[in-house]
């Protein structure tokens, strides 16, 4: 099997792979006579169902038999309160800079001490899901978070005898032990009165305090699945990966990176007007092989947006459950969802499998391309890096736009560009882990590289619909590349009207600075988190080489 629950005695004892102040205090809340172990999906669901301020819809899952929630069930919401996204300030990661496992260890203790006062719920996932790479993950809720319970069981995959089959032939992941993760969404430690969450990545373990939102357990969880991941061989992705055979039968693998907001999932799904077969992996989390170029996802369901999905969309037939959104009633006085942020930003929902017909688990075939996706206004619609430093280097300054997904601290500017490595803020690893597994992908594997922008180019806006023709013309080998100006490594293709035109000395002046400020990003995180993310000489080299030729 994958991942350990089970020691030998002589195997419990300091310094042994599992054994940590941090894991050892998490895990052991796990086995108090005020926990009752729960695993079935079918009771998750009337629990949440029953749970004080869910909100029963009137609206139909479609095929719950096919989920594993009992037949004729609704479609569930309930609301979180003041906080509807993450908050990246409450993450606290052991082994980073001022980080000391004493201190928050007194946290943890005291944390673990008030579940003695609740009845708390111990249920168990399985992520990734395949023979490759799967593993276990076990939650600790209070009673009251039933619908939280519910959908992390939907989010991830729920134990079923052919997982747990799976699970016992798996490949093993080097000697990692199962994930622990305790939450307690009403206590708040006076130390982090806005909430915490804690990580002990090295032992697989986390502690959510005063997090409701559904998103803090589904990344935290994800969190530690993707260090895993790293320490085994993997690249761990943030963003979607589908696979397109064209008529003559080739077939092109292309994975997307972005944050909320980019366009990620839009892309991954692009139906293509019926041109290629379409196959998707999934749209937010998987792993690539850096051994075989597979990739394999880590989660069955989809936690989409609902800004995009008014009630009548076609795609709210597949979803599961819904997280702060409104109610109302139709005509015929039927509990229907108010969707499209009106009540407030960044309304979500679980869509099941079922939403993409042609889902697989495991892509067996390397990876051919990957994709940036960036929201930098100095960029074209899409630019080609050739260059395998600079392909991996501009991933690690990956240039987008706040999203609603983050709830964020006082003073931050929501609509400043901001840098957000391999679009993936949930690391808990040295970046430059990610650079060279991605490097070598580059380097080693032929895995071609580009950059698509999928906000404004100068102060036009990039409709999905071009950002699609790009896709579709990368797959064709149609695309008629060509040089980036003066820029060598860069090529770019003129598409639905945009074009960089650097006769203009004000586009210039903008490239150059855009490109700049990623030089002062990487040279930064030698000084941030101690040092903790620098990259090797090369990475500035790269983009400094490539700056001073923007003219």
């Amino acid at each position: 099997m994958s991942t350990q629950s089970r020691f030998k005695r002589e195997e419990i004892t300091t310094g042994k792979r599992a054994f940590s102040m941090s894991r050892t205090t998490v895990e052991t809340a796990f086995y108090g006579n005020n926990v009752e172990k729960m695993l079935d999906l079918k009771k998750a669901y009337d629990m949440a169902k029953a749970s004080a301020g869910t909100v029963v819809t009137d609206m139909k899952v479609h095929k719950p038999e096919e989920i594993g929630i009992p037949d004729g069930a609704r479609i569930l919401l309930f609301n979180d309160g003041e906080t509807v996204g993450r908050f990246a300030g409450a993450r606290v990661i052991l082994g980073e800079k001022g980080v000391d496992e004493d201190e928050m260890a007194e946290v943890l203790r005291e944390a673990m001490f008030r579940t003695r006062y609740k009845k708390m719920y111990h249920t168990q996932a399985y992520i990734g899901l395949d023979g490759d790479f799967i593993i276990r993950a076990n939650l600790l809720i209070p009673e009251g978070y039933e619908n939280t319970l519910y959908n992390w069981l939907l989010n991830f995959q729920h134990v079923t005898p052919f997982y747990d089959a799976m699970y016992e032939k798996s490949t093993p992941v080097g000697d990692e032990p199962d994930i622990f993760i305790v939450s307690d969404p009403d206590y708040k430690h006076p130390k982090f009165p806005d909430g915490l969450a804690y990580f002990d990545p090295e032992h697989n373990c986390a502690c959510l305090l005063g997090m409701r939102y559904f998103g803090e357990h589904k990344k935290g969880t994800l969190t530690l699945a993707w260090g895993i991941a790293n320490r085994n061989g993997y690249a761990s992705c943030h963003g979607g990966l589908k696979r397109m055979v064209r008529n003559d039968k080739k077939a092109h693998v292309l994975g997307v990176f972005g944050l909320s907001g980019s366009g990620k999932s839009t892309l991954t799904h692009a139906k293509h007007d019926g041109k290629y077969e379409v196959t998707v992996l999934h749209d937010d989390a998987y792993v690539i092989s850096s051994e075989n170029g597979s990739t394999v996802a880590l989660e069955p369901t989809y936690f989409d947006k609902t800004q995009d999905y008014p009630l009548t969309s076609p795609d709210n037939k597949f979803l599961v459950t819904v997280q702060n959104c409104g109610i109302t009633l139709d005509e015929d006085g039927k509990k229907v969802i108010v969707t499209e942020d009106i009540r407030n930003g960044n309304g979500r929902a679980i869509k099941s499998k079922l939403w993409a017909a042609n889902r697989v688990d495991k892509m067996s075939e390397p990876i051919n391309s990957v994709v940036w996706l960036m929201k930098d206004h100095s960029l074209p619609p899409v630019v080609k890096l050739e260059n395998p430093v600079l392909a991996s280097v501009m991933g690690a300054c990956l240039a987008t736009k706040r999203s609603t997904a983050e709830k964020l601290a006082e003073g931050v500017d929501k609509d400043a560009l901001v840098f957000e490595p391999y679009a993936n803020p949930f690391r808990t690893y040295p970046l430059v882990q990610d650079y060279e597994k991605f490097k070598y992908l580059f380097q080693n594997r032929g895995v071609a590289c580009y950059i698509i922008n999928t906000g404004h180019f100068l102060d036009k806006k990039i409709p999905k619909e071009t950002s699609i023709r790009i896709i579709e013309a990368i797959v064709d080998e149609t695309a008629a590349f060509r040089n980036f100006g003066p820029v060598s490594g860069i090529k770019t293709l003129d598409v639905d009207g945009f074009a960089p035109d650097f006769s203009d000395a004000g586009y210039v002046a903008l490239l150059k600075k855009q490109m700049e400020g990623r030089v002062e990003y990487i040279d930064s995180l030698k000084s941030l988190k101690g040092g903790r993310d620098a990259l090797p000489a090369e990475a500035a080299e790269e983009l400094k080489r490539a700056a001073a030729q923007i003219r």
